[in-house]
C-alpha cells in the first residue's frame, strides 16, 4: 500500500496565533461551548482527518488579560466530539505528574469504549511550576524525577489496559458465567515512585489500548519516545532539522526493537492562506498587528528565563541571549532552541522575534496558496522530516475549514491523503497494528 499522510487537526481555543482572539474571523465567544467543538470535530472528519488533538495543562497559564483561555478539560471535551463524529481520532492530553495512573487508564479506557476505538493519550510530565501548588505540592519536581515517573506510569497504565485478555468475557448466559477470572489479572506493579496492585476494572478497548503520543524533545524525552511512543507531535522550524529529528526518533525506536514504521512522526504546521502569496502574507501581517506585546514578552521571558524589560522592542535580540541552547540533540528545554535557531539565522528585533513566536509558539508558520502549502506538506513528508502532520489553523474555525476546503484535495488529487476513511480506529488511520496483550495466552508448541 502506498504510504498515506497523517493530518491531526490540532485544536487551540480561537486559533494557534496569540492574537487570533482579536481578528473578525475567529470565535472567542464560543470557547466554552461545546458545540463549537463538535462542529470543528465535524469539518476535520468531512476531510477525512486522522484525529483532533487538545493540549492542556493544570494551571492558568495563559496571561488571560491579552488571550482567550479554555480551561474545559479535554477527555471530557473529546467524549462529546466522539457523540457528533464516526470516525475522527480523539486525542488528548493528561499528565503523569498529576494524575494517577489507575484513575487515568479508567478516563482513556471509556473514551475509547465509547468512541468505538478512536481516542489517543498524549504523554506529558507537564512542565510549569504553576501546577505544583494546585495539587498540595510546594514544588513542582525537577526534570528527570519527572521522567522517572512517566516511564512508570506508562508501564502501569498499559499493564492495567492489559490485564484483562481479550476472549475473558465469556457471556455464557446459560450458564450464568460472564467472565473468566483466570483471564483477567493483577498487574502487581511496584515501582519507585507508583505502585499498582490491579486489576483493571474493564475489558480491552476495540483498539487494545489508546494510542500512545508523545511530543518531548530533550534527550529524556527522546528516549522516552523511543521506547513508548507509537505518535510524536514535534516543532521544526527547518527542514534539515526536522530530518536529524526523525531519523534520530526512528533509530531509537528501533534500539528499543521496535518496527519503526509503527512510529509516525507529525511536526506543527500553522498555515496562512491565501489566493495569492501576497495576500497569505497580509492575512499573517494583519495578526501580528493585532499581537500585545506584553503578552508575547511574557512568553518570551520564560523560554529566555530572564527578564527582557531593558531590551527596547526595535532593537536586535542579542545573541547571547539564547547562546546556551546547545546542541539539537542535547537540551532539556526544546523551544528555547527553537527560538535560539531564529535568533542566530535571521538577527530580528524583539517586536520581529515575537512576531515570529506569536504564530504558533515556535512551531512552523507557513504563508502561501493551497498548492505552496501542500507543496511544503509534500517536500516533507517525501524527504524523511514527517509521516504527517499536525494542522494548527492561526483561527479557528475558518483556518481548519480552508485548509480542508483547498489543502486537503489537493494532496488527495497527489494520492497523498485520503479520500475515504479505510479503518474504524485510530490505530487503523494511523496505520499502526492492534496490540497483543502482554496476558494473553500463547498456543501450546506441537510435540
Amino acid at each position: 500500500m502506498t504510504r498515506q499522510l497523517s493530518l491531526n487537526a490540532f485544536i487551540y481555543p480561537s486559533g494557534h496565533h496569540e492574537a487570533a482572539w482579536r481578528h473578525p474571523q475567529s470565535r472567542p465567544d464560543r470557547i466554552y461551548d461545546v458545540a463549537y467543538y463538535q462542529e470543528i470535530g465535524r469539518t476535520a472528519e468531512a476531510a477525512k482527518f486522522d484525529a483532533v488533538f487538545f493540549a492542556d495543562g493544570p494551571a492558568l497559564r495563559t496571561n488571560v488579560e491579552h488571550n482567550a483561555a479554555s480551561g474545559l478539560e479535554p477527555i471530557t471535551l473529546l467524549t462529546a466530539i466522539a457523540t457528533a463524529t464516526t470516525h475522527l481520532g480523539l486525542i488528548a492530553t493528561a499528565s503523569t505528574t498529576y494524575y494517577e495512573p489507575y484513575n487515568l487508564a479508567r478516563l482513556f479506557s471509556t473514551l475509547d469504549h465509547i468512541s468505538g476505538g478512536r481516542a489517543g493519550w498524549n504523554i506529558v510530565t507537564t512542565g510549569t511550576d504553576l501546577a505544583a501548588a494546585n495539587f498540595g505540592l510546594d514544588r513542582h519536581p525537577d526534570h528527570a524525577t519527572r521522567y522517572a515517573r512517566a516511564r512508570e506510569f506508562v508501564d502501569a497504565v498499559v499493564a492495567l489496559w492489559d490485564s484483562w485478555e481479550d476472549d475473558a468475557i465469556l457471556l455464557d448466559q446459560q450458564a450464568g458465567v460472564y467472565a473468566d477470572p483466570a483471564r483477567i489479572h493483577p498487574i502487581d506493579f511496584v515501582g519507585e515512585y507508583l505502585s499498582v496492585r490491579g486489576p483493571f476494572n474493564a475489558p480491552r478497548t476495540p483498539q487494545g489500548h489508546p494510542v500512545l503520543v508523545q511530543a518531548g524533545a530533550s534527550n529524556d524525552g527522546r528516549a522516552f519516545a523511543g521506547k513508548y511512543a507509537e505518535a510524536i507531535f514535534t516543532a521544526h522550524q527547518r527542514l534539515e532539522d526536522a530530518q536529524a529529528f526523525y531519523a534520530d526518533i526512528k533509530a531509537k525506536a528501533a534500539e528499543y526493537g521496535r518496527d519503526a514504521d509503527q512510529v509516525k512522526i507529525l511536526p506543527g504546521i500553522s498555515p496562512f492562506i491565501g489566493d495569492t502569496e501576497a495576500a497569505a502574507e497580509q492575512l499573517e501581517r494583519e495578526f501580528n498587528e493585532l499581537t500585545v506585546p506584553e503578552y508575547g514578552l511574557k512568553q518570551l521571558e520564560g523560554i529566555a528565563g530572564e527578564s527582557l524589560r531593558h531590551l527596547a522592542l526595535d532593537e536586535p535580540v542579542p545573541l547571547e541571549l539564547f547562546s546556551d541552547a546547545g546542541d539539537v540533540t542535547d537540551n532539556s528545554r526544546s523551544r528555547r532552541q527553537v527560538v535560539a535557531g531564529i535568533v542566530q539565522r535571521e538577527r530580528p528585533t524583539v517586536r520581529g522575534l515575537l512576531h515570529r513566536l506569536a504564530g504558533a509558539r515556535g512551531h512552523r508558520v507557513f504563508a502561501g496558496t493551497p498548492e505552496q502549502v501542500a507543496d511544503t506538506i509534500e517536500e516533507w513528508f517525501r524527504n524523511g522530516a514527517a509521516d504527517g502532520f499536525n494542522v494548527m489553523p492561526p483561527y479557528y474555525p475558518g483556518g481548519l475549514e480552508i485548509f480542508a476546503e483547498q489543502v486537503v484535495p489537493i494532496l488527495q488529487r497527489r494520492g497523498l491523503f485520503r479520500t475515504e476513511y479505510t479503518g474504524t480506529t485510530l490505530r487503523d488511520h494511523f496505520g499502526l497494528a492492534r496490540p497483543e496483550s502482554r496476558f494473553a495466552r500463547r498456543p501450546a508448541l506441537a510435540q
